[in-house]
């Protein structure tokens, strides 16, 4: 029998016992479904990322965005604002240098989903309720324009935004 076919289970050897020997060694492989494969691949990366000393101050559970996003980072093609929420926790958001004032409300946003997600939280916050009642303030200037660039407010790297409730207009 040619190598190919062999290589490709083609082959119809049968051992002393008349059972053919590619399917008596593809039953010896353990099979996964794909979330059971998922969760094994997670849990192993997770094994590497905190044992790894360079890796280990990232969540075991990191998204590939994440990851994009402290590369970024570190070559300078992005820079952290602070939010300042109401009870003086600060939460670091990564986005990029070109940012606009509605990619650091989308990158606020998906922080807060993953976080609540990786601490077993409500996953549904209404963010459009949430960007109907509160400004997003740099210096005292309130964040009106969602296109303009977080650079033309003069923010830099390390800055802090903080949430401003809205007052009615009348």
């Amino acid at each position: 029998m040619s190598t190919v076919a062999r290589d490709l289970g083609l082959d119809s050897e049968s051992d002393d016992h008349g059972v053919n020997k590619s399917v008596a060694a593809e039953s010896s492989i353990p099979t996964f479904t794909h979330s059971e494969a998922m969760s094994t691949a997670r849990d192993m990366l997770a094994g590497v990322i905190m044992n790894d000393p360079l890796l280990q101050d990232l969540d075991p559970h990191v998204t590939l965005e994440e990851v994009n996003s402290m590369i970024a980072l570190e070559y300078g093609q992005a820079m952290v604002i602070n939010v300042r929420r109401a009870d003086n926790e600060v939460i670091p958001i990564v986005v990029t240098q070109k940012a606009r004032v509605i990619d650091l409300k989308h990158a606020i946003r998906r922080h807060f989903t993953l976080r609540q997600m990786r601490t077993g939280g409500s996953t549904h916050l209404s963010w459009r309720h949430i960007w109907k009642r509160y400004w997003l303030s740099f210096n005292g200037e309130k964040l009106m324009d969602d296109n303009r660039k977080l650079k033309s407010h003069g923010m830099r790297n390390r800055d802090s935004v903080i949430f401003v409730k809205r007052l009615r207009e009348h």
